[in-house]
């Protein structure tokens, strides 16, 4: 019975070790998904700007600020900032920013939950907004990964400045 039981937990362990090694390639999937929708709408935007500066006259409503302004901001944020979540180029602090732009984008645009927005947070209303916001969250949560800039600017980067600080003083 003890044989049986040290089976057990050695192959649950391996299963583990296995599925951790998968982490870095999962946060690198979600970056890479939430940044090509992103860049996609900029694309959509940036195409037929005229069109993007009527919607945001006339169909979404954001806070505080006017219609050109955000339609062109809006286009620049979702062109650029995409750029650094799909590299993980300040990845938490990007993932942060867009989780915030998502919610906004949810609630500027009141077509999206036409049940209510708490009703529709539970039910099948916006929900590329909710899996965008889920993937956003686990990186603001856990980092973009091994397989990103950040992780490589701490590796090999950020040593060399220490050091040559450190030879300086």
């Amino acid at each position: 019975m003890q044989d049986v039981c040290a089976r057990i937990c050695h192959g649950y362990s391996k299963t583990i070790h296995g599925l951790e090694w998968l982490a870095p390639v999962s946060l690198l999937l979600f970056r890479l998904w939430v940044a090509v929708d992103f860049w996609r709408a900029g694309v959509v935007k940036v195409s037929d700007m005229q069109s993007t500066i009527s919607l945001f006259q006339y169909v979404y409503h954001v806070p505080l600020l006017p219609a050109v302004t955000a339609a062109y901001l809006g286009t620049a944020i979702e062109l650029i900032t995409p750029w650094f979540l799909g590299f993980g180029l300040l990845g938490r602090l990007t993932a942060l920013f867009l989780f915030g732009y998502n919610i906004i984008a949810v609630i500027s645009y009141p077509a999206l939950w036409p049940h209510g927005l708490w009703h529709g947070f539970w039910s099948g209303d916006f929900t590329d907004h909710k899996v965008w916001g889920l993937m956003l969250l686990a990186i603001v949560l856990y980092g973009p990964g091994k397989l990103s800039l950040d992780q490589a600017l701490q590796k090999w980067i950020w040593p060399l400045f220490r050091a040559r600080a450190a030879a300086i003083n």
